[in-house]
């Protein structure tokens, strides 16, 4: 890396971004490595780890200072989640859902009251938070939940299940500490605060065997008559429909910074193996086969990495409308990531195959990109509404 930002780097736009950057690798290879294959192994979710992150601040990246956060934005949402994901794409993964899917997205929509009584607690790591949309029967169609709210005087009573909850329990037997759960309201979308000890609110199933991303983990949570009080809702009643799409945008965003983080990483081991292992004499490097896995990883990671920090320098957190870009960055990012994780256990062949050289966990962790937050076919056909109603524009 250039000792100081040129006068536009796309990815470290400022001298404030490449501080981060740098901050964020020397804490991922002192603190982050050092664990990831144990945790992934174990299916454990490092919580005095994920702690850490709050004191260095980043549990709050995208909230303003004055509100206790570091007041950044889209781009260094990116640079944590692409340097984390080098890593440990499912510690990553437990930070995403903590720190854009419920505290961004908390933030945004919350009181001032709201704000006083969480957002400390949510900052620091005391509590670890997550977000609950998708359903045992309802993932990408989420108009069609059906978890309730129905009001009961000072309370709104929850029944539904949610599935797939990212922090949903963070050891075998604890839930999660706080959560934003979506639900209906008289046939419109609402939004609500829950914590832990809520009557009527539990687990599951802490879901194991997971195929990747084994350090985050994800859990089945139940609301069987749970009651919330009002003063929990964001927003008024009916309007959270608008304050999902929005936080889906850089939740998007996040996951494609993810798969750029394991491509990078990947693109490192596959050369640097290449360059060490000899074959009928000379380096793998000098086979035609071995030099078409690299240059293709390589060219398509500067490609899908362009337009992330392209699209990330253009986000404005508060408000919604880059839709077709965010779809399009996860879209392409996603594919990428694993891709290149694939040639890479290809250039590495039985070493790659392996979790000695990294490749075969970054290969598992790969496909849920590819999934999670929306599946690439919603990507479609989201891009393609989306030109239909305004392709001169997209391209002027």
């Amino acid at each position: 890396m250039a000792s100081g930002p040129s006068a536009f780097d796309l990815y470290n736009p400022t001298e404030e971004h490449e501080m981060l950057r740098r901050m964020v690798r020397d804490f991922v290879q002192a603190e982050v490595e050092p664990q990831a294959a144990e945790c992934d192994r174990t299916e454990t979710f490092n919580l005095p780890l994920f702690r850490r992150l709050g004191e260095l601040g980043l549990l709050g990246i995208t909230v303003p200072e004055e509100h206790g956060g570091t007041g950044m934005d889209a781009v260094a949402t990116v640079i944590v989640h692409e340097e984390l994901s080098a890593s440990d794409p499912g510690f990553c993964l437990a930070y995403l859902a903590h720190t854009l899917l419920f505290v961004n997205n908390f933030y945004r929509n919350a009181n001032e009251e709201q704000r006083e009584r969480v957002l400390g607690r949510v900052l620091s790591g005391e509590w670890v938070g997550g977000m609950c949309m998708s359903e045992p029967e309802v993932g990408t169609d989420v108009l069609g939940m059906r978890t309730t709210a129905v009001r009961d005087g000072e309370v709104y009573r929850l029944n539904g299940r949610k599935m797939w909850i990212t922090n949903g329990m963070i050891s075998d037997t604890e839930l999660g500490d706080v959560f934003l759960v979506y639900a209906k309201t008289g046939g419109r979308i609402s939004s609500f605060v829950v914590e832990k000890g809520t009557p009527g609110f539990s687990a599951g199933q802490k879901i194991r065997d997971k195929c990747g991303v084994r350090a985050s983990t994800t859990a089945e949570l139940v609301f069987e008559d749970c009651a919330v009080p009002v003063a929990n809702r964001l927003g008024q009643e009916g309007d959270s429909l608008l304050h999902m799409m929005r936080n889906l945008e850089i939740e998007r965003l996040g996951l494609a910074a993810m798969s750029l983080g394991i491509a990078m990483r990947c693109l490192q081991i596959m050369c640097r193996y290449a360059n060490e292992r000899m074959a009928f004499g000379k380096p793998l490097r000098e086979f035609g086969q071995i030099q078409r896995y690299i240059g293709r990883s390589y060219a398509s990671w500067k490609a899908a990495r362009a337009y992330v920090y392209d699209t990330a320098r253009q986000l404005d957190l508060d408000s919604s409308g880059n839709r077709i870009d965010s779809d399009g960055v996860k879209l392409v990012a996603t594919t990428m990531g694993k891709e290149v994780a694939d040639n890479a256990m290809q250039v590495l062949g039985g070493y790659g195959y392996v979790g000695e050289y990294v490749v075969e966990r970054l290969w598992r962790d790969a496909k849920l990109m590819e999934i999670g937050g929306g599946t690439l076919e919603a990507h479609e056909k989201n891009i393609t509404k989306d030109l239909s109603r305004s392709f001169e524009q997209v391209i002027a």
